[in-house]
């Protein structure tokens, strides 16, 4: 405890099947060290986004797909965490929990998420959604997590709301029946597939030193099923995939595409962005052929040409 923390036996205790013995030492508690720094991380990045919130709202039915995907993920884990607390499973909600933490947050929708909520205009209505959701995330996930942390927890809820009491005070967040979305939530695995194989040609294209950053690359994905290509018609997919750009091909694979065997009729191959005229937007890294159009912001894509224009407007540059 005094090493490293009262919660960090706190974890230890949650995350053991306690009807069964349970070896304690070193090498057990680093993993558990490792899993509260990343727990950590998640809520401190989470509380540096919501510095900028001040509370505006956009609706569910004007809020991009991946905000509303977020929020019915919310919904499913507040049936996990509610069951497992009523039947004393807390190795059951820690886990979900932190894989969610880790492989949904972390490695999905903050990555993703990091270019609207750094570079878009304050107007605009993806980064005040993304705002909204990670505002969500954060009060369930804290008071989910605080009869379990009490320290960690308090510290971050106290830290967001000075003028709270306790977040021990307070009861768990009211989920909305209408977050819920099943379909949404069907189409959204389909288009995850493709992503993981994107993703997947990316990092051996970076191994290769091909690229170094994904935004340096434009991936040609080959297309050999209708569902698939159906659920991510109208998904930007180099959003979705942190590229520059992202090209939809069909017909046969080309000679040495990139293919998971767990994910039929997808095929990548990873192309440089520069090979293809594009060029680096000095504020968001990514290639566009629309930088330099704006006289005032020569470096830059129209985009975040656009955003300045804002932003000086505003008197915030």
């Amino acid at each position: 405890i005094k090493q490293s923390g009262a919660d960090i036996l706190r974890l230890w205790v949650v995350t053991t099947d306690y009807w069964e013995d349970q070896r304690l030492g070193k090498n057990v508690l680093q993993t558990n060290i490792d899993a509260y720094r990343k727990l950590r991380n998640t809520i401190r990045w989470m509380l540096g986004t919501l510095a900028h919130d001040n509370g505006e709202d956009v609706p569910l039915d004007k809020m991009p797909e991946l905000e509303r995907l977020m929020l019915h993920r919310l919904a499913e884990l507040d049936e996990v965490v509610r069951a497992g607390y009523d039947a004393f499973e807390f190795k059951r909600i820690t886990r979900t929990l932190l894989d969610f933490m880790v492989v949904e947050l972390s490695a999905f929708y903050f990555d993703i998420r990091k270019d609207a909520l750094y570079c878009e205009a304050p107007s605009s209505v993806k980064r005040k959604a993304s705002v909204q959701v990670v505002r969500h995330l954060f009060d369930c996930l804290v008071k989910w997590l605080a009869p379990m942390l009490p320290f960690t927890m308090e510290e971050a809820w106290l830290d967001r709301h000075p003028d709270a009491v306790s977040v021990h005070l307070d009861q768990f967040p009211p989920i909305p029946a209408d977050w819920k979305n099943e379909a949404l939530a069907e189409k959204w695995r389909k288009v995850r597939q493709v992503r993981r194989v994107v993703t997947g040609a990316l990092e051996i294209a970076r191994a290769q030193k091909v690229i170094g950053s994904s935004l340096e690359a434009v991936p040609v994905v080959t297309l050999d099923d209708a569902a698939l290509e159906t659920a991510i018609s109208d998904v930007d997919m180099a959003e979705m995939a942190i590229t520059s750009d992202l090209v939809i091909a069909h017909g046969n694979a080309p000679s040495g595409a990139f293919t998971l065997d767990d994910v039929k009729g997808v095929a990548v191959v990873v192309e440089k962005a520069e090979d293809r005229g594009l060029l680096k937007c000095a504020r968001s890294w990514r290639y566009t052929a629309d930088v330099g159009q704006d006289k005032e912001f020569p470096d830059v894509s129209a985009r975040d040409a656009a955003v300045l224009h804002e932003l000086k407007a505003l008197g915030r540059i």
